[in-house]
């Protein structure tokens, strides 16, 4: 049996059936000639997304994608050090002391998996570090994802690949230079690493690396150029945070500050969380919300499955693609 047949035999009800739905709605989207913006929170590179997400991308299910900092480095991490990486499946029986002894091995921890700080981080620094270095002494500058499209592309981190590169959802974003759009990108290990490397002074000019308020002007370019009237742009978020706040937010930018009342609303919303409404988060706002921040229309499409994402996402994925 399919993947998809035994979904809808078995998924009818409560986040299920809501799962079910927000898939279909997701391929009538798309059937209707529309277009779809995929935001990333969390951990979601390093849960290995990226199996099912650079499929995605490859059929064209995907256009563009706003994720943070930590899953656009953390795909190319597990691209070339998955084998260094170590699963702890009992990590609530952790003492500190058993931290601080992963911490000693240089094992950076994201719930049950570790990372591995020498094999991932530091040997992507040796190579981004030159990349960053030619751009500043050319006096270019480039977004954090333009950055990682040159690297992927020119080759040099191949002799370091460790997983299939067909599951590398980075490596197909660069072959087809899909949009991307990481707002907040210094809160991430590389950011860190940049701040550290202008800070040494062996990066001149901060401005090297583009920064939020550019991503923001490119995307509102991006979506004033790509919706239309007859074709709009649908938003699949992928847990909360920023990496989802920050998008939805250019309509209502597009509409209010620049007056351009002709680019449609976002065609399309479904949110996975678990993400509490009554706590005042935005990330939990049921989607109706966003219709009073001028994001949403009364008639666009919502669909919200509280689950988790690491569950809910490839099984949507699964829909789309009709495996």
């Amino acid at each position: 049996m399919k993947v998809t047949e035994f979904l809808k035999n078995q998924y009818r009800h409560f986040n299920a059936a809501a799962l079910i739905d927000a898939a279909e709605g997701y391929k009538t989207h798309l059937a209707n000639g529309n277009k779809m913006l995929v935001t990333l929170a969390g951990a979601m590179s390093t849960a290995e997304l990226g199996i099912s997400l650079a499929e995605m991308i490859r059929q064209d299910k995907i256009h563009a994608i706003s994720c943070t900092g930590a899953n656009l480095e953390e795909d190319i991490f597990n691209l070339v050090a998955h084998d260094f990486y170590e699963r702890i499946p009992h990590y609530r029986d952790l003492t500190a002391q058993d931290e601080e002894n992963l911490l000693n091995r240089h094992m950076n921890r994201v719930t049950d998996t570790c990372i591995p700080e020498m094999e991932a981080m530091r040997r992507i620094e040796n190579t981004v570090l030159k990349f960053w270095e030619k751009a500043d002494q050319e006096g270019k500058a480039y977004f954090p994802h333009e950055f990682f499209y040159q690297i992927l592309l020119s080759g040099d981190l191949e002799q370091y690949y460790q997983i299939d590169p067909k599951n590398s959802w980075m490596l197909e974003a660069a072959k087809k230079n899909l949009p991307i759009f990481v707002p907040g990108w210094e809160d991430s290990t590389l950011g860190n690493i940049y701040a550290g490397h202008v800070i040494s002074g062996d990066i001149k000019n901060v401005h090297t690396m583009k920064t939020g308020i550019q991503y923001m002007m490119q995307l509102a370019e991006w979506y004033t150029q790509t919706a239309k009237e007859e074709s709009t742009i649908g938003f699949f978020q992928i847990g909360g945070g920023i990496a989802g706040d920050f998008p939805i937010c250019v309509v209502p930018m597009l509409h209010q500050d620049l007056q351009r009342t002709g680019v449609p609303l976002w065609g399309y919303f479904a949110q996975i969380s678990d993400s509490t409404t009554s706590y005042g988060s935005y990330s939990g706002a049921v989607p109706n919300e966003k219709i009073t921040w001028g994001k949403l229309g009364k008639e666009t499409p919502k669909y919200i499955i509280e689950s988790d994402a690491t569950i809910v996402a490839p099984l949507i994925f699964a829909i789309v693609l009709d495996l």
